[in-house]
């Protein structure tokens, strides 16, 4: 296993942008490479005060309740051109503790995990690039364990403890997610990356059927016939026309 240098913080503006801040004082132009800090960096947060998620997103957490965390990592042996395997690598760890917890959990594409119809992590990965390569990955990730009341316009959060009418332990729900993690990263390193993907399409949200989505052009129906190793979405529509879609180019529709 990858050795894990860890951080904790009271509160932060984002974990994400405090790693940030690391690594330019380390470097120059946040480019360090995994001699000048080996292994993983993980930063965890008790509160977070401007969260951010994909596309400009916000992410709502209730101090002390949830987990808040950012991984930095260093996978020089992964293509720039196929980061999305981290993020694939984070969901399906992610996928993986919590289902140790509560059953239908699957991952909705690019890297946000639902249970049922209702999301319950999200994820947001920043990556330098040095050549052909990736020198740095900082994937930050959010996690709804004991939040109860969720008064931000989200359409549809849930946590743990909504779902179970119990309280975790935060501290072993991130255990587990590292772990899982660590077994993934592990996989790349090892040229497996095939295997990876295989687990994240095995419990991605609406892999199987028609259902509801829409782009510029309107609603529509579509099969999910797969992720590209660029993380473009494959939708095959009624027609048998397959179009890749990048992230914000297509919504999914409640069926």
């Amino acid at each position: 296993m990858v050795t894990v240098s860890r951080i904790n913080l009271p509160t932060v503006d984002s974990t994400n942008s405090f790693i940030r801040e690391m690594l330019t004082e380390e470097g120059t132009g946040g480019v360090v490479s995994a001699a000048a800090l080996p292994g993983f960096t993980l930063v965890v947060a008790d509160d977070q005060t401007k969260g951010r998620g994909q596309q400009g997103n916000t992410w709502e957490t209730e101090r002390g309740k949830n987990l808040i965390f950012s991984l930095l990592c260093h996978p020089d042996f992964v293509l720039a051109s196929h980061q999305f395997l981290l993020s694939q690598c984070m969901a399906v760890a992610i996928r993986k503790a919590l289902a140790q917890y509560v059953e239908c959990v699957e991952v909705k594409w690019p890297n946000d995990i639902y249970v049922g119809d209702r999301k319950i992590s999200g994820t947001l990965i920043e990556c330098d690039l040095q050549g052909k390569t990736i020198s740095n990955c900082i994937i930050g990730v959010g996690v709804n364990v004991n939040q109860l009341e969720f008064r931000s316009d989200a359409p549809n959060p849930t946590s743990l403890a909504l779902l179970t009418g119990r309280e975790y332990n935060r501290e072993e729900v991130l255990t587990s997610i590292i772990q899982h993690f660590q077994v993934c990263y592990a996989m790349l390193q090892e040229g497996r990356a095939e295997e990876v993907r295989q687990l994240y399409m095995e419990h991605l949200y609406r892999r199987i059927g028609m259902h509801r989505y829409r782009d510029v052009r309107g609603e529509f129906l579509a099969e999910l016939v797969g992720v590209a190793p660029t993380g473009h979405l494959l939708l095959r529509f009624e027609n048998g026309c397959v179009v890749r879609y990048e992230l914000k180019e297509v919504q999914f529709i409640k069926d």
